[in-house]
């Protein structure tokens, strides 16, 4: 429900701040002072065409702000889609630039007018010249048909959901039979190709972890390699000329020993030669050549590069070519066993759209049914409402199975007689066709989906009873939603919950719009003032008290 508008530099309003009520909603104003602008204000903030000239004379920027409670769970769900949170309570804002650049916000979270239009389209439906023709676009009719089905014909809940299972077997079994007939079609190619390489990746045999495991195994008999050379060169190093490094060592020690001075002058270096001796005798037992199976390396080479091999052939990991075989054996287990599969799953495919049929068959009667009582239903409304010449009747295509059945429809008009029928959109216009959504709207108002209804000449060229009737028909339209209805008709304004009066002054040599809620004698005077014009009698007077009654 809309539950304010804030305006700022629009035309002629300067700053305007409305607090709008639930149920019936009225506006009016004598001509030219501002409702119009009023409703173009609405339709910015809710996503529509911006128009430079709404910019008020001499100001930079014009913005409107609209704010919503109640928020419907279909709104809801576009707004989770744009990331923006959902709760009962909703702003939409719009600038508009002076130069034409036009900025939108949801909840002070910068979208795009498009992500505006579409949340303002599930908020608020408009009816008249700014009209944003929810019941006129063709797409909405069948839900508009379903909903009013479910509300007046029995069953037939049950009817749309055994369709919409129904189709959802057919349709994934003719999906499923549709890949099997491609990979059918393309089995003489890629048999050979199959075949071939699962029967070297069988013959490889790869387990996971393996290329891991032979390329460390690789790298340490590398590594021994390098370390038998090195303790080889040592070996040849403790031992020139076929005698070991600690027995010529030993012996300088030794022949150090036959000198005769006492104490001997090298007594500290002889025993430092002999503790080099016997390290050297320890370094020469423990340093030998690692005993290390060197003919295996190639082996592991071959293998690994083997490895390497089939996974840049196949575009995956090594690790990953255990499941490339289980692939491309089930791909030709499936080549192999197509026959049989194709025939199975053609049965299937027939056999759901059988059921498919039943049940789109009996939803079809269900809903030429209701659009038989929905026929009716608006005929009886049309007489009150001026449109004693028009007919209404519901077209029905036949389409593709989709999970609604196989029904295209379209809500058709014709207003005089002997014209033929027509899509809504195109044969009525004006208040003619405001009268036709309000007469619409109020037979399917059993689940609207909008919370506001914006009615816009309404009661163009109609009095009396019929601008009566059209009252009577808003109130009960306000009954089960908020409605906002700009009028001329004292008997439209007589059904008012809120009633706002719409001016015009000139002051400082400016003219600005003004709104005000109106209650008591000034609704009085209001009313009275729409019956009898300027002059206010007290005939005029007692009639608007009478209606307001």
């Amino acid at each position: 429900m809309l539950t304010a508008l804030n305006i700022s530099n629009i035309v002629l309003i300067e700053k305007l701040n409305i607090e709008f009520g639930v149920g019936l909603n009225i506006l009016t104003g004598e001509t030219g002072a501002g409702k119009s602008i009023l409703l173009d204000a609405l339709s910015l903030a809710l996503g529509a065409r911006s128009d430079v000239g709404l910019v008020r004379s001499g100001c930079d920027v014009a913005s409107v702000s609209a704010e919503f409670d109640n928020v419907p769970d279909a709104v809801r769900a576009i707004l989770t889609e744009n990331g923006i949170d959902a709760d009962d309570n909703l702003i939409l804002r719009r600038t508009l630039s002076a130069d034409g650049k036009s900025r939108a916000w949801i909840n002070d979270i910068p979208v795009s007018v498009r992500v505006l239009h579409v949340v303002g389209d599930g908020l608020v439906e408009i009816h008249g010249q700014f009209a944003n023709h929810r019941l006129l676009d063709q797409s909405t009719h069948l839900a508009a048909l379903d909903e009013f089905a479910i509300a007046n014909i029995p069953g037939y809940s049950n009817l749309l959901t055994d369709t919409h299972n129904a189709y959802g077997e057919y349709h994934a079994a003719d999906l499923r039979l549709h890949e099997l007939r491609e990979i059918v079609a393309r089995a003489a190619d890629e048999r050979e190709y199959l075949e071939h390489n699962v029967a070297e990746l069988r013959a490889l045999n790869v387990r996971t972890g393996e290329e891991s495991e032979l390329s460390d195994k690789r790298t340490a008999i590398m590594n021994a390699e390098k370390n038998a050379a090195i303790v080889s060169e040592a070996n040849a190093a403790m031992n020139p000329n076929g005698k070991s490094l600690d027995s010529f060592v030993f012996d300088v020690a030794h022949i150090l020993e036959r000198i005769k001075t006492e104490p001997n002058p090298y007594a500290d270096q002889i025993e430092k030669l002999y503790e080099v001796a016997d390290v050297l005798a320890d370094v020469a037992a423990h340093v030998t050549t690692p005993d290390m199976d060197m003919t295996s390396v190639d082996e592991i080479e071959e293998r690994l590069f083997a490895i390497r091999a089939a996974a840049r052939k196949h575009r995956v990991s090594a690790d990953e070519l255990p499941e490339k075989l289980n692939q491309m054996s089930a791909q030709l287990e499936t080549i192999d066993n197509s026959d049989a599969a194709l025939k199975k799953l053609t049965h299937d495919v027939d056999v759901f759209r059988a059921k498919f049929d039943a049940c789109a068959s009996k939803l079809t009667t269900a809903r030429l049914a209701a659009a038989e009582e929905l026929r009716k239903r608006l005929r009886g409304e049309f007489p009150d409402l001026k449109l004693g010449n028009a007919d209404f009747m519901v077209e029905r295509m036949e389409t593709d199975p989709t999970a609604t059945g196989v029904d295209d429809i379209t809500f058709m008009i014709k207003t005089n007689p002997g014209s033929p029928f027509a899509p809504l959109h195109k044969s009525a216009s004006g208040g003619e066709l405001a009268r036709l959504m309000l007469a619409m709207r109020v037979v399917l108002i059993t689940d609207t989906g909008a919370h506001t209804f914006v009615f816009d000449e309404v009661d163009t060229g109609i009095s009396g009873a019929t601008a009566s009737a059209v009252g009577l028909r808003l109130n009960k339209l306000a009954e089960s939603a908020q409605a906002l209805v700009v009028t001329h008709s004292a008997q439209v304004a007589g059904f008012a919950d809120h009633h706002f009066k719409i001016e015009k002054s000139v002051r400082d040599n400016k003219t600005t719009t003004t709104v005000c809620e109106i209650t008591g004698d000034e609704r009085v005077a209001e009313v009275a003032r729409i019956i009898s014009g300027a002059e206010i009698t007290p005939e005029s007077i007692a009639t608007a008290k009478t209606l307001i009654k």
